[in-house]
């Protein structure tokens, strides 16, 4: 492949979402839904419960159909086409597996269909297994499987075949923190190769686990960027911590900053202050006021965290 070719190959998002509209009788699961998902990365997709999650899946899957709008998937077109035949994975939340047949011959099936040859596909499902530590239950049945290793199954399933681009609902609910540091580990390395998009309420796990990430609230996006953009946005919290109490007027000095809401005392000599803007300008001008106070801090911690932000976006969305 040319080096233009694959620059070109690269700026092509592995999905592209253009205002999809989706209803159910009266309900508008989604409404008019615009995003991209770049390459070689893993993309985190939240929302409360009801916020269209699984209909944007189902419709990127083929399950659904679109009332509007428009899939486009690894650069060349709608779910179904040809050209990512073999291409694209899709987990389901509680994917199932036929208790009658040996979990290695059903995998190796799939493989199979999606252009392997047995031996390379028998090869293939034994490094999957192993991946997800299930290389002893090969010749078994998945009925003997717990819920916890039939997720890790459904996460070696997803992957068979090296495919370019690999969604996830809820990966690791279920799973020991043992086992879902494993799969975070797992969906970590496939990005170096592939695009992994992730659906999941374990937002503490997303923010370490994601490149980017899409926010939806009741079929709706609220939010779409990098991590580093998203974390950036809104309201922000900071702890300082000093080797002594700040006085009333260096208080009242801060305060009077433009991006400083609140300052509220958290322990001796410990502060979290609210600040509200984009980028590292309003917490550099947070250190040079107390620079000028001579009030310099010892630990400074960005307090802000993935949950926070989406709450502030959701609201009080329910289910």
């Amino acid at each position: 492949m040319s080096i233009e070719t694959t620059e070109t190959l690269q700026a092509t998002p592995a999905l592209r979402v253009e205002g999809v509209t989706k209803s159910f009788d009266k309900l508008r699961a989604l409404d008019a839904v615009s995003f991209e998902v770049p390459r070689r990365c893993v993309v985190g997709i939240v929302g409360p419960n009801g916020a269209g999650k699984t209909t944007l899946f189902s419709i990127v899957a083929g399950f659904l159909i679109a009332d509007s709008g428009k899939i486009e998937i690894l650069g060349e077109g709608t779910p179904g086409h040809p050209g990512i035949l073999g291409r694209v994975s899709i987990l389901p939340q509680d994917a199932l597996f036929d208790r009658n047949q040996s979990i290695l011959n059903q995998l190796v099936l799939i493989r199979m269909l999606r252009g392997a040859s047995r031996r390379q596909a028998r090869d293939d499902v034994a490094e999957a297994l192993a991946r997800v530590g299930l290389s002893d239950y090969l010749e078994r049945s998945a009925v003997v499987l717990s819920h916890g290793m039939t997720k890790r199954l459904g996460i070696a399933q997803a992957f068979l075949g090296d495919p370019e681009l690999i969604i996830l609902d809820e990966p690791t609910a279920g799973l020991d923190p043992r086992n879902a540091a494993r799969i975070r580990q797992v969906i970590r390395d496939l990005s170096v190769e592939s695009t992994v998009v992730v659906s999941s309420h374990n937002l503490t796990e997303l923010q370490d686990l994601c490149d980017h990430v899409v926010i939806l609230d009741r079929g709706v996006v609220k939010a779409t960027g990098t991590m580093e953009e998203i974390m950036r946005s809104g309201l922000r919290r900071i702890d300082l911590g000093f080797d002594e109490d700040l006085s009333a007027d260096q208080t009242a000095t801060l305060l009077s900053l433009p991006a400083v809401g609140s300052i509220e005392a958290r322990g001796s000599g410990r502060y979290e202050l609210s600040i509200d803007g984009l980028g590292d300008e309003p917490v550099a001008a947070v250190l040079r006021t107390l620079l000028e106070l001579k009030a310099m801090p010892k630990s400074l911690r960005d307090g802000s965290s993935l949950e926070e932000i989406f709450l502030s976006l959701t609201g009080d969305s329910e289910e």
